[in-house]
């Protein structure tokens, strides 16, 4: 049976969701998890890559098991992960059903603050220059970005990406000048790797005036990198929704529909 696990987590302690050597992820440590429980050896895909230190509010992905779930799973798989990795959902689903390749909507929302704040810094990131930032450049040039569908500029230059096609639904700021405070939010059909850090280092410095909309313009027209190029802190990004075409949500829990 294939099931589609929705789940969360702080990113804090992992090397992002997927697997690496000699480094603790979220799919390893959600792999031995089950593991525990069931005694079968699983591979679990997830609906895309996060990196170090990025948290996910909404995920999804999936896996195969061989035998029927044994009583309480949910709550004993969440027993068994640590406090930081909550599993909140399996749903049951056809044997082709694919937690990537089926997500036609993906969103993330990135919060940073102008207060130094114990208590947020693990999951916003402090801007110390917040006073500073022209807020409406910013809004513009994360506007800017929907007139584009390839972003090459915002791709880390190892990724094994085949294209750097991207279908954005959503691109804007929000922000609370009162209480020092901004989130980025952005959604598209598919992200490049490190690509929503670097636009939102990207925004930071048009904010600052380190960078122009022209020549952020010009760079989008010719898809050549970014002079300078900024990559923003990990902690302040989340995933918080993942859309599929056949997942409805009703009363807070996923079902499939035809």
């Amino acid at each position: 049976m294939r099931y589609f696990l929705k789940l969360s987590y702080h990113g804090k302690n992992y090397c992002g969701w997927q697997v690496q050597p000699h480094a603790p992820s979220v799919q390893e440590t959600l792999e031995q998890a089950i593991f525990t429980i069931t005694r079968e050896q699983i591979e679990i895909t997830g609906c895309g890559r996060t990196d170090t230190g990025v948290h996910a509010m909404q995920y999804f992905a999936h896996t195969d098991l061989q035998n029927p779930l044994p009583e309480q799973f949910l709550s004993r798989l969440n027993k068994i992960l640590p406090s930081d990795i909550a599993v909140e959902q399996l749903i049951e689903m056809p044997p082709d059903a694919h937690a990537r390749f089926d997500a036609d909507y993906r969103a993330y929302a990135y919060q940073i603050e102008g207060k130094k704040n114990p208590f947020t810094c693990e999951t916003t990131a402090f801007i110390y220059n917040f006073d500073d930032l022209n807020f409406e450049k910013m809004q513009e040039a994360a506007a800017l970005l929907m007139q584009y569908r390839f972003f090459f500029p915002f791709c880390k230059s190892n990724s094994d990406a085949k294209t750097m096609e991207c279908q954005l639904y959503l691109s804007e700021w929000q922000w609370n000048l009162q209480e020092k405070t901004a989130v980025y939010h952005i959604a598209a059909n598919r992200f490049l790797r490190g690509m929503v850090r670097l636009i939102v280092g990207m925004c930071l410095n048009v904010g600052a005036g380190k960078l122009s909309i022209e020549t952020l313009a010009r760079s989008l027209d010719e898809q050549q990198l970014l002079q300078p190029s900024t990559s923003a802190p990990p902690q302040g990004l989340a995933l918080t929704e993942v859309r599929y075409p056949y997942l409805k949500q009703e009363n807070g829990l996923f079902r499939l529909v035809s």
